[in-house]
């Protein structure tokens, strides 16, 4: 892992350890990229309890309860099934927090409505604030990963700091 990104999670588990919460992740096209990036760090244990690798939509169903619904209408690139993820991965672990990641990290599978580097990414806090972003990211199946973990890291700081200060 990189400097950048190791810093990333290192200032997420401040944040996380500040308020006493804990993190879940539902992870598709990042492959446990992000868990691999917050385990990275000595005590986040502390602060990390489980992450849910879900790459097929059987799995998005049967572990963190997507609708099938869900998935056929929207299909399993999108900000619906995010949100579901998200809502499954923080309900299911009993986590404060909970980010879950689903997109096309390619080379193939992309289509002129949803492009190869589409990544929809969804977060929940304290079971209140849920947000939805897409982001299309440019570079080969590898960059693609990076970037989306790298952005799932500052999306939670960003989350956490909106929060405002710790109690």
């Amino acid at each position: 892992m990189d400097a950048s990104t190791r810093d990333l999670a290192v200032r997420l588990g401040e944040l996380l350890l500040a308020r006493g919460w804990r993190l879940a992740l539902a992870e598709s096209c990042t492959g446990g990229g992000i868990a691999a990036a917050v385990t990275d760090v000595a005590g986040s244990s502390a602060w990390f309890d489980r992450a849910y690798v879900v790459y097929s939509a059987a799995a998005k169903r049967e572990m963190l309860g997507v609708p099938t619904e869900t998935l056929a209408r929207f299909g399993a690139v999108s900000e619906e099934v995010a949100r579901a993820m998200a809502v499954g991965a923080s309900s299911r672990a009993g986590a404060e927090v909970a980010l879950a990641v689903t997109g096309l990290a390619g080379p193939g599978g992309g289509s002129p409505e949803c492009p190869v580097g589409t990544v929809c990414f969804a977060w929940v806090c304290r079971g209140s604030m849920l947000v939805e972003r897409t982001v299309r990211f440019a570079g080969d199946r590898h960059a693609v990963r990076v970037e989306a973990v790298r952005f799932a890291l500052n999306a939670l700081i960003e989350c956490l700091s909106d929060c405002g200060d710790p109690p």
